[in-house]
């Protein structure tokens, strides 16, 4: 098969969030444990790394657990929270190497003391780095997120700090847990299904939806480098029509 090109830097997305689909049925398609298709999901995360830094990709931000990822058996979310802790110990280091910044969103608490003080640390450890901006979703959810960004502001409403009018969708966005990032241009989801999932709902409004039918582990470098050339191929209109559109990129 003959590789696609990068897209041009112009065309390349700012913001590309993906969900990390497939990894249970690569496994069981290999009569191996689900941890398994897990554990082989961390190239495939380095690969997705590599080609956004190299395209031009200013943020990163990956689905790994989500707060519905609870209720899976109790013995894989204990393997995943392993997985996570031994990854983030590992790859750190080398996101650091790299100048890549990581950042953990999403409800903390529920999370091992330990596990959490790990977070801490690897965002720490690369916090000045200005390359790359990694940032992984962790216990997270959509509606969670939009539900936190209320009661904030309304936390400030209370305290006469804000008056009710005082609340738009431009304030509300940076009280997200994705703060004042460049919203998503791009949302890719592999595994073959069509759905997001409770992943960054507001943050998603108008950005490009991507399905790809290879499970999460095979979505290596050439799969990465065909959505962003269809990211590039598509007109973005806004709501506005094509016609304004390219009568604005002529001006």
């Amino acid at each position: 098969m003959e590789k696609t090109k990068p897209a041009a830097p112009s065309s390349v997305p700012r913001h590309v969030a993906i969900i990390m689909d497939g990894n249970n049925r690569w496994a069981k398609k290999r009569l191996l444990p689900g941890v398994a298709g897990h554990k082989a999901g961390v190239d495939a995360v380095r690969a997705v790394i590599e080609v956004c830094a190299e395209s031009g990709v200013e943020v990163l931000t990956l689905f790994a657990f989500s707060s519905e990822n609870w209720q899976r058996p109790a013995e894989e979310v204990g393997a995943l929270m392993e997985l996570f802790f031994s990854a983030l110990r590992r790859e750190a280091k080398r996101l650091n190497e790299n100048n890549i910044s990581l950042r953990i969103i999403g409800d903390r608490s529920r999370f091992h003391p330990e596990l959490q003080a790990a977070m801490r640390e690897a965002e720490a450890l690369t916090a000045g780095n200005n390359r790359f901006i990694l940032q992984i979703a962790a216990n997270y959810g959509g509606q969670w997120d939009i539900a936190q960004a209320a009661q904030r502001l309304a936390r400030e409403v209370q305290a006469g700090h804000l008056r009710p009018e005082d609340i738009t969708p431009g304030l509300l966005q940076t009280c997200l847990a994705t703060g004042e990032l460049p919203l998503p241009d791009l949302c890719i989801r592999t595994g073959g299904e069509h759905r997001i999932s409770n992943f960054l709902l507001w943050q998603l409004a108008y950005a490009e939806l991507y399905f790809s039918d290879l499970y999460w582990p095979d979505f290596k470098h050439e799969a990465m480098r065909n959505a962003l050339a269809d990211f590039a191929s598509r007109q973005r209109r806004f709501g506005k029509t094509s016609e304004q559109v390219e009568a604005g990129a002529r001006a």
